[in-house]
């Protein structure tokens, strides 16, 4: 949003705040209903938890379920916990089996099950198959619900099916062609069915298919599916049968998390999944306090090195003073490899199996940054201290810039080796390591230049 729509946003929310706190109910209401039908999810967002679950009940049933499904799924967690337990059934039966899903890993375990009885038979049944794939697969955030053409078929028949099930279905404008054995063997789109003849066989009009596998990594396959400029991802079992659909809307909201967890982490901190104005202020500290306390135990090594060279600080004092530039010129450059790395992993450039052509690239990509900072590095310091202290500093900051980008551009690579999120392996972790071997190669480099 831009900083207009976000002050109007603002200034929309306080106005229904302010009557909900008084417990005016019906200037609650006009408030909202001068909202636009899209903008709601936006407004229930920043209200707090109480206020949230008054405001959704005095939303029109026409715009309920659509705001709902609009909200982030720990933001659906709360609100249901907040609403009567009929409204919380009929809310959850009128989901999608997708979004029940992303619901139901928000909810306590008990409150999951009671719902789960609750459905119809049909919909438990296609909830309870997605739910069984295992937990960032694209299996769990894939749509059983979608219409599939016989290869067999004409236009006409194929434009009936689609008809018949346009009530239900996850999407109708790309359709997989199956073979008798249900395998995916082709896609046809809504546009070229419309324009053929009654009579066209369907093995005609289909396109090669791409597909994902049901354990496929969730954001993997989204990623795939959005880059592609695919509608929608056919995503079969280990025999290549067709179970389930992922739309682009889908794939869109799959890499929204994952994006924003990633950032999260690369900080230093927990993803809190919702509006930092409504995050109650325990919450944000939850998502921080346990980073700090690790990366304070890590900065400890920073000290140990320290208290190790204590002499050679002593004799050359001014060398304390370029300790903030060196370590935080190496945390810089291990974490900007450490970004772009994870970048590059995230869209497929690279893999893990390309981990020595990596650090071949960065080993070079330091040298040539550490060669141009150490060389601005010893011409201002030899001319304002001396020029043995400059080659002291352009060696340190040659020799740090290499470590760092070739560990950054590493670590992410590393971290995906062992199954490991690269978000939790980089930044945060980098920083702490380069900090404590940044420093152990500047004393090291003194003492040899300097011969203390």
């Amino acid at each position: 949003m831009t900083p207009e729509q976000i002050n109007e946003l603002t200034i929309v929310v306080d106005g229904i705040a302010a009557p909900l706190t008084r417990g005016d109910l019906p200037s609650a209401r006009a408030a909202l209903a001068t909202v636009e039908p899209e903008r709601l999810a936006d407004v229930l967002e920043r209200l707090d938890g109480r206020r949230r679950a008054v405001a959704y009940r005095l939303l029109p049933k026409d715009h309920a379920l659509h705001v709902f499904e609009d909200l982030s799924p720990n933001l659906q967690g709360e609100l249901i916990g907040d609403l009567r337990d009929a409204e919380v059934a009929q809310i959850f039966a009128d989901l999608d089996p997708d979004d029940r899903v992303w619901l139901v890993d928000e909810l306590p375990a008990s409150l999951a099950s009671r719902l789960m009885r609750g459905l119809p038979g049909r919909e438990r049944e296609m909830t309870a198959a997605v739910l069984g794939y295992r937990r960032g697969s694209i299996g769990r955030r894939m749509s059983p619900e979608f219409v599939s053409l016989p290869e067999t078929a004409t236009a006409a028949v194929a434009l009936a099916r689609v008809r018949s099930r346009l009530d239900d279905a996850e999407t109708v404008y790309t359709l997989p062609v199956v073979d008798a054995g249900r395998r995916v063997i082709g896609v046809v789109s809504l546009r070229d069915l419309l324009r053929a003849g009654p009579d066209a066989p369907i093995g005609e009009l289909m396109q090669p298919a791409q597909t994902a596998g049901v354990d496929d990594d969730a954001e993997s396959a989204a990623r795939r599916c959005t880059d592609r400029g695919l509608l929608a991802l056919p995503v079969v079992d280990s025999e290549e049968r067709l179970v389930g659909i992922l739309t682009v809307d889908d794939a869109a909201r799959i890499l929204e998390h994952e994006e924003s967890e990633d950032a999260a982490r690369q900080g230093g901190a927990e993803p809190l999944r919702r509006p930092y104005l409504s995050t109650p202020i325990a919450q944000i500290v939850r998502s921080r306090v346990v980073w700090l306390l690790v990366l304070a135990v890590g900065a400890t090594l920073t000290v140990q090195v320290l208290s190790v060279f204590e002499a050679t600080l002593e004799q050359i004092t001014v060398l304390a003073l370029f300790v903030p530039l060196l370590i935080g010129t190496g945390g810089n450059t291990g974490n900007q490899a450490a970004t772009t790395v994870t970048r590059a992993l995230a869209l497929g450039d690279v893999r893990t199996r390309d981990v020595l052509r990596v650090l071949g690239r960065e080993v070079r990509v330091g040298l040539m940054l550490g060669g141009i900072l150490g060389t601005i590095g010893f011409a201002v310091t030899s001319l304002v201290y001396d020029p043995l202290i400059g080659t002291v500093i352009g060696a340190t900051l040659l020799a740090v810039c290499t470590m760092a980008a070739t560990v950054g551009g590493a670590m992410p690579l590393v971290a995906r080796a062992i199954r490991v999120d690269p978000a939790v392996f980089s930044n945060p972790f980098i920083t702490t390591f380069v900090d404590a071997s940044g420093l152990v190669l500047y004393f090291l480099i003194a003492r040899a230049v300097l011969q203390i």
